[in-house]
């Protein structure tokens, strides 16, 4: 379905150069230090209206790949108001359950869309086009917050943004140097098998400094488990972000982070690992 590209850019291929690279680290210089304050020092309203930013941007952007022009403004309206009331569902339970979250959210998707106008099968492919961004950026990020609220949430946090980059990382600068096999060639032909067993070893790496840094109650075979679910989950969250960009015709879904693309690029992986991560911390540590 053609989408509305005012903010991205056509396929062109590999990605590739030394100014690339550096763009990327000058953003991180930015924001780590802003970021680890945040967490560690602000309120948890702080952290939670940080999420709610990158959420919406993220989720704005996904829109914006699938939805016509003309239809564009009160659908994403919609879904990020939809998106906002889960996100506060899950920062504050008590307020707003989830379940009745997602089905205020399935109805609003139906029921508006199809007094949109337009004719009943474009009217259900956008219902299900907002719902989909609904869950899949708001619900999958929501996880985040859950993490938070933890006992060792600030701790957790980093430990989950750290093997989470170290995966990106390992498979990024090992597939560039000496990616050979693809890995995903239909969705993304610069991912190779090469670049996947990169950022595994990396990710493990990183789980066990993170044990050193930030959650000593982690075993050994805690982080070895974390460090292969981390990467593995992230490569999955890349994958299904590049088949979103793919299905609309663009390399990158904005361009909001100099060196990244836009808030949606950044976030691909972190939208599975966040949950992968959540999961294991709440049902197999307790």
């Amino acid at each position: 379905m053609p989408g509305a590209h005012t903010t991205t850019t056509p396929y062109e291929g590999p990605l590739s150069g030394k100014r690339l690279d550096a763009r990327r680290v000058y953003s991180a210089l930015v924001f780590l230090p802003l970021f680890y304050l945040l967490v560690r020092y602000g309120p948890p309203l702080g952290f939670f209206i940080l999420v709610l930013a990158v959420t919406l941007l993220a989720l704005t952007e996904f829109y914006r790949l699938h939805f016509r022009e003309s239809s564009a403004s009160p659908a994403i309206a919609l879904g990020l108001g939809c998106a906002g009331l889960l996100l506060i569902s899950m920062q504050w339970p008590g307020l707003a359950p989830q379940g009745l979250v997602l089905v205020i959210t399935l109805a609003v998707a139906l029921v508006s869309r199809l007094f949109s106008g337009e004719a009943l099968k474009q009217s259900l492919v956008d219902a299900a086009v907002l719902l989909l961004g609904v869950l899949y950026v708001g619900l999958l990020l929501g996880h985040v917050l859950l993490t938070r609220a933890h006992p060792d949430g600030e701790w957790l946090i980093f430990f989950l943004i750290l093997v989470t980059w170290a995966g990106d990382a390992g498979a990024y600068y090992v597939g560039s140097a000496m990616g050979q096999r693809k890995l995903a060639p239909v969705i993304s032909p610069n991912k190779t098998v090469e670049g996947l067993l990169g950022g595994l070893g990396l990710s493990v790496i990183a789980a066990l400094a993170g044990k050193v840094w930030f959650v000593p109650a982690f075993r050994l075979v805690d982080c070895v488990a974390l460090g292969l679910l981390l990467a593995v989950a992230g490569v999955m969250g890349d994958l299904a972000e590049s088949a979103l960009k793919r299905s609309a015709g663009v390399k990158d879904s904005g361009r909001v982070i100099p060196g990244h693309g836009g808030m949606l690029d950044r976030l691909d992986s972190m939208l599975f690992t966040a949950p992968a991560f959540y999961y294991y911390v709440t049902l197999v540590k307790g």
